[in-house]
């Protein structure tokens, strides 16, 4: 999905996220709207309180998806130390990681088994300070293999902390029960 970015209604007066001081101009309000199947996201957020705020959510969620999708593994490398926090965790109904090297390493094994996936968002991500939830789908040979739902926590450098995610279709023949 590529992501326009327009203008959206000035957010409701409450106080900072971040200062907790009245309500300022903490954000350019913006708003993204889904447009084809390639993920794409503009950050146009300015904090002139704030200049040191968190990279806007949606940043993480392009990063994330382009992880998944990375083909070399040089990509895969590069993609996951801009991506992931170096003590991230990630709890699935299909593993429980921790480290950025035991998700490079799934996503291997995952890959060899499917060469031919695609990791892709089924909607606009839905994101809020620092969280997002990704509702995703994986295409192999042109059909859905599985859907499922990501939501991840973020640090004040916009990297991700942690990962919980679920199937919302599981795979032909996939039981929750045997992977709780």
């Amino acid at each position: 999905m590529t992501f326009e970015v327009i203008a959206a209604p000035p957010p409701p007066a409450s106080p900072c996220w971040r200062c907790e001081q009245p309500p300022h101009e903490t954000r350019a309000a913006t708003h993204v709207l889904a447009k084809r199947r390639s993920l794409h996201i503009t950050d146009t957020t300015t904090n002139p309180a704030h200049p040191t705020k968190p990279p806007h959510p949606a940043n993480a969620v392009e990063r994330y998806v382009e992880f998944w999708n990375a083909a070399a593994p040089e990509d895969q490398q590069r993609l996951a130390a801009q991506t992931f926090a170096a003590g991230v965790s990630s709890r699935t109904p299909v593993a429980v990681m921790r480290g950025v090297e035991e998700l490079v390493a799934f996503r291997g094994q995952f890959a060899q088994h499917f060469p031919d996936y695609r990791f892709q968002a089924r909607e606009v991500p839905e994101t809020h300070h620092e969280r997002a939830r990704l509702r995703w789908e994986i295409v192999v040979g042109g059909t859905t293999f599985a859907t499922g739902t990501d939501v991840l926590h973020l640090d004040d450098a916009g990297r991700i902390t942690e990962v919980t995610g679920f199937l919302d279709q599981p795979p032909e023949g996939f039981g929750h029960h045997d992977h709780d």
